[in-house]
């Protein structure tokens, strides 16, 4: 079938796969797919070069297209990857962003656990042992979990 369908349409059939999987990445987006067609144009580029050609087979094709495929996709994803900076690193770490704000302890530090309340949520915290009211500053974040120290008092 593989056959008889690039023997049909020539050195054009990685062109229409090539075209259909960039259909097909519009439809579906993922950013995967247009890596895969881009190696399937190729092959048919390479195809108008080398179809008259007697080692230019269909299953050298597919080895060309498979090897081009693989190579493209970590080329794209290695580009997309570097190329993805965000304004707001911290958007999705909600822990993370809050090293460095200060809070007062809800639930005093006993045996290095206590409690703090910081917007909307209570958050677990350890550090040394604190009475509840005492002013502190979050150090680290890891998870669910604040590191906390006593906040210095600011004059």
């Amino acid at each position: 079938m593989i056959q008889r369908f690039a023997i049909e349409l020539g050195p054009w059939s990685w062109w229409v796969l090539g075209l259909a999987l960039l259909a097909a990445e519009v439809m579906l987006p993922g950013v995967f797919l247009v890596w895969i067609g881009l190696a399937a144009l190729i092959t048919g580029g390479l195809s108008l070069l080398l179809w008259e050609t007697a080692f230019w087979v269909w299953e050298v094709q597919v080895v060309v297209f498979a090897l081009l495929s693989i190579a493209s996709v970590f080329i794209g994803r290695r580009f997309v990857v570097s190329s993805s900076k965000s304004d707001e690193p911290l958007l999705n770490k909600r822990g993370e962003s809050l090293v460095g704000r200060t809070a007062v302890l809800e639930q005093p530090i006993a045996e290095g656990r206590g409690r703090v309340r910081l917007d909307d949520t209570t958050w677990v915290v350890e550090g040394p042992d604190l009475p509840a009211g005492t002013r502190v500053r979050i150090v680290a974040s890891s998870g669910r979990q604040l590191t906390v120290e006593r906040a210095e008092a600011s004059l």
